[in-house]
């Protein structure tokens, strides 16, 4: 965080009342970085640190940068409607964006864009090594992540640094997708997804929290950066060492026909298999707090 800490400028945070904007707020705060949270609401969960606007009435003149994490949560039926909501949350955010943006005069506007998007960028690959160099994959998820950080882009036109943050599975106390996992693991109700053989990518909260600090106060990382762990895991390893860390049984396999049948697309996306690698996490020098999986989980179960 150096360079943002001889600026002191602010730094704004779209999306600041979800899990990863509540822990950048708080992390930023507490480096002495003043915050600006936006949401459709002006408060929320980060008040304690921040100060907001709504979306509608956005000024972003005078900061450092800024964290795009606008998004409807996916993990649910992807009917229509909810695609149109899925779709409006994160290219229609962005496309506003980065007109408020362009619309700025170039003294003070920020230089620097972290726009979140996801692995699911890349599809359902099988065990293909996927870093940033990879293409795009097929399928709904893969094609509006795409569009999402093509929509990211058109912030370089203005002359900002814009790194396209596709995130893994977040780990973090909680969080939306661990504490899910726990509760059924808990209940004697975990298990392997399908075959068990798919690529899981996976990340602890704080490591993707520091992704993105990192990103802000490294000039030469820009583009695709792949949020997660070095070390992925096949879903049947990952939820053996949940189990195991739960001191459970992971006895119940979900067959994939069930998970496609009780969520559709986003069950079909979860047996998808994606290997990604951190790769320009590494060649800029983020030194992970949680490589492996079972240090996260003794971290988070402790």
């Amino acid at each position: 965080m150096d360079a943002l800490d001889v600026s002191r400028q602010p730094v704004a945070i779209v999306g600041a009342t979800g899990f990863l904007g509540r822990s950048l707020a708080r992390r930023l705060a507490a480096a002495g970085v003043p915050v600006t949270g936006i949401s459709r609401a002006a408060h929320g969960p980060a008040a304690d640190v921040a100060r907001w606007q709504t979306l509608d009435s956005i000024d972003l003149s005078g900061h450092a940068a800024v964290i795009n994490l606008a998004g409807e949560p996916i993990d649910r039926r992807w009917t229509a409607e909810h695609k149109r909501e899925f779709h409006a949350s994160r290219v229609g955010t962005t496309h506003r964006l980065v007109e408020h943006l362009g619309g700025l005069e170039p003294s003070v506007r920020p230089g620097v864009l972290v726009n979140g998007s996801a692995v699911g960028f890349y599809g359902h690959r099988g065990d293909e090594i996927l870093d940033e160099s990879a293409g795009p994959g097929e399928g709904y998820l893969a094609e509006l992540c795409a569009e999402w950080e093509q929509a990211a882009v058109g912030a370089e036109v203005f002359g900002l640094r814009v790194v396209r943050l596709r995130s893994g599975v977040v780990l973090g106390k909680g969080g939306p997708a661990f504490e899910k996992l726990r509760r059924a693991f808990l209940s004697g109700l975990g298990g392997r997804l399908g075959s068990g053989r798919q690529w899981m990518p996976w990340i602890h909260l704080d490591d993707l929290t520091g992704a993105v600090l990192h990103a802000l106060a490294t000039p030469e990382l820009s583009g695709p950066v792949n949020g997660c762990s070095p070390l992925a895991e096949r879903n049947a390893n990952f939820t053996r060492k949940l189990a195991a860390a739960l001191h459970r049984p992971a006895l119940l396999p979900v067959p994939a026909f069930a998970l496609k049948l009780a969520l559709g697309g986003f069950g079909g996306a979860l047996l998808g298999s994606t290997h990604a690698v951190p790769a320009a996490l590494d060649r800029s020098g983020y030194a992970f707090r949680f490589p492996k999986l079972e240090d996260a989980l003794a971290d988070l179960l402790a």
